[in-house]
């Protein structure tokens, strides 16, 4: 059953068939050779997958996103970064991971942070004849600190599969959301030294204060968002809400870069995103019922067990089947299906399942910078203009810095677990 799962699900995606779709296929194939075909089970599944109150957060987060991108709010991040770093050696990539840093605070979603960050520093950092590959590459691995600094979409599907807390695993990726600025910046660091970009005049204090006043508002929205979780005023689901309102008003009223004939399309950019994301899960859910029916758990951790000696071989083994998996699938199905196949072995080994999910996230994020499917590469390549393969050559160097704070975080749980503790 575990071969007919793998030839089900991967024939059907290298056919280009819709990721969501083909997990519905696999689903009716092992439903067909276990001779219980039922299209009344199946369309259960992918009821019960999207009918999940903490989901709601999703489309909420991607609404404000869409606000954030459309009313100038992210613009006025940028601004204010350029204004605090532009300075410095190389200064725009730096201001490129802080301002993904402030984005992360409210997107939760590494193609919007690249998206929104990318097009307007891409462009620029052109002008400024920085090398293409590398500053492109850059903006692309500092889009993926969207999913691990809360809040984060991905950390909501594996919070909503493994039954933990969503909260918890927000405030467990604050840390290695930071860890991997901080590589990123030492890598860019070693860069500028040796192409010996020239530097930009500094801010004056005059223009310091013009753009932190003018991105004042801007900035307080991820405070409040993180606030709130932290000291349990609001939920998740209800900072998303409290974000697409509070990002609404300032866009509207106070920024005035939106006007009501601009909900429409903010709306059904941000339905698109939601819907391929909603029929992702039903699908997984599916697909995870009919796992779970045929035993494939079982199998997989008893293979695994006669592999790994002891926990740490267990983790070693899992990042790397979970760095395969992201080449080839995408962060939400990834989490999706391997959750309830992953975290039974996990938890058999004594390990915190809050732990096992930040690194989980983590690691399937580096898949979106990974050909074939990395969707941020994408992105990228459209805002650049490079192929997949100069990109990737460019963020090559970015990507095995991320993978050494993979490992760190993986062999050094108080990383992830230190933020938790004051939380019940």
């Amino acid at each position: 059953m575990i071969t007919v799962f793998l030839l089900s699900l991967f024939g059907l995606i290298l056919l280009n068939v819709p990721i969501s779709l083909a997990l519905i296929g696999t689903a009716g194939v092992m439903m067909y050779l276990t001779g219980g075909f039922s299209a009344q089970i199946l369309t259960q599944g992918l009821v019960r997958g999207i009918d999940n109150f903490p989901l709601l957060a999703i489309p909420f987060f991607m609404i404000a996103g869409e606000i954030m991108n459309q009313g100038g709010i992210s613009r006025r991040i940028v601004r204010f970064a350029h204004v605090l770093v532009g300075h410095i050696s190389g200064g725009i990539g730096y201001v490129g991971i802080l301002s993904s840093m402030v984005f992360a605070g409210v997107s939760g979603s590494a193609i919007a942070d690249t998206a929104a960050v990318g097009s307007v520093l891409v462009p620029v950092m052109n002008n400024h004849g920085y090398d293409t590959k590398r500053s492109t590459g850059l903006i692309c691995s500092a889009g993926c600190i969207g999913p691990i600094i809360p809040p984060s979409i991905p950390m909501i599907l594996y919070g909503v599969t493994a039954g933990v807390s969503i909260v918890k695993l927000f405030l467990g990726g604050i840390i290695p959301g930071i860890l991997i600025a901080v590589v990123l910046s030492i890598v860019w660091f070693f860069h500028t030294r040796r192409r010996n970009y020239k530097s930009e005049k500094r801010a004056t204090w005059k223009e310091l204060v013009s753009s932190t006043i003018d991105a004042f508002w801007a900035l307080l929205l991820p405070i409040i968002i993180l606030g709130g979780i932290v000291f349990g005023v609001v939920t998740p689901t209800e900072a998303a809400v409290i974000a697409v309102v509070y990002a609404f008003l300032i866009a509207m009223f106070v920024y005035h870069d939106i006007t009501i004939k601009d909900i429409p399309e903010i709306l059904v950019a941000s339905m698109k995103s939601t819907a391929s994301i909603m029929f992702v899960v039903g699908g997984a859910t599916a697909a995870a019922y009919m796992i779970t029916t045929v035993h494939i758990p079982e199998m997989l951790t008893g293979l695994i067990v006669s592999h790994a000696a002891n926990a740490y071989t267990l983790l070693f083994l899992i990042n790397i089947l979970l760095l395969l998996v992201g080449c080839v699938l995408d962060t939400a199905p990834a989490i999706l299906l391997l959750t309830p196949i992953l975290l039974p072995i996990v938890v058999q080994y004594g390990l915190n399942p809050i732990h096992f999910g930040v690194v989980m996230v983590m690691n399937l994020c580096l898949g979106l910078l990974t050909p074939p499917v990395g969707a941020v590469l994408y992105v990228g390549s459209g805002l650049s203009r490079l192929s997949i393969v100069q990109l990737t050559k460019g963020m090559l160097p970015f990507l095995l810095a991320m993978i050494g704070v993979l490992f760190a975080i993986t062999y050094f749980p108080d990383l992830v677990l230190v933020t938790t503790r004051y939380i019940k």
